[in-house]
């Protein structure tokens, strides 16, 4: 009896199928089961339901003129949000494209204009600017008698709008 193997006491075990539970006893050992016969499950009756609550129901199935027509403005009016939504989303990005180059194009003309005025500082020469002032035009540096000076009551600059009074 080396193949054999005994167990004792029985083991249960339930399978649950949609509604039907059903239980299966297994035994192990000489015992046979009885077969049962398999019970067919009934069928449930609906109940009986008035004619008055039959067509409450189906009165609040169907749908009327006026639920219709609410159901299709929402619906048109929820396209149409969505359609100018995806209008704005694009012209958004538009823009933001122009700012882009617009800022580029601001970019390169500050580029050009910063080497423009670099090459005209480099190319004139302060000490002929001089010269020709003092020589040619007669101009003179200013004494320290015709130096007025005047305190301003904001950090800004004066204005001349008469002669200065000579002391």
């Amino acid at each position: 009896m080396a193949g054999s193997r005994r167990r004792s006491g029985t083991e249960r075990a339930d399978y649950t199928q949609g509604r039907n539970s059903r239980t299966y006893v297994y035994v192990d050992g000489t015992a046979v089961r009885k077969l049962e016969p398999q019970r067919r499950p009934e069928k449930r009756q609906k109940p009986s339901v008035s004619s008055t609550t039959r067509k409450n129901r189906e009165r609040a199935l169907s749908m009327n003129l006026g639920y219709v027509l609410f159901l299709t403005a929402a619906a048109v009016i929820t396209v149409f949000m969505c359609v100018n939504f995806l209008q704005l989303q694009a012209q958004e990005t538009r823009l933001q494209k122009d700012v882009t180059s617009l800022e580029t194009q601001l970019n390169a003309a500050i580029l050009e204009n910063n080497s423009d005025y670099n090459r005209i500082m480099a190319s004139v020469d302060m000490e002929h600017v001089k010269d020709v002032a003092m020589n040619e035009l007669g101009m003179v540096y200013a004494k320290k008698s015709q130096i007025v000076t005047y305190e301003a009551e904001q950090n800004d600059y004066v204005r001349q709008y008469s002669e200065v009074p000579k002391e």
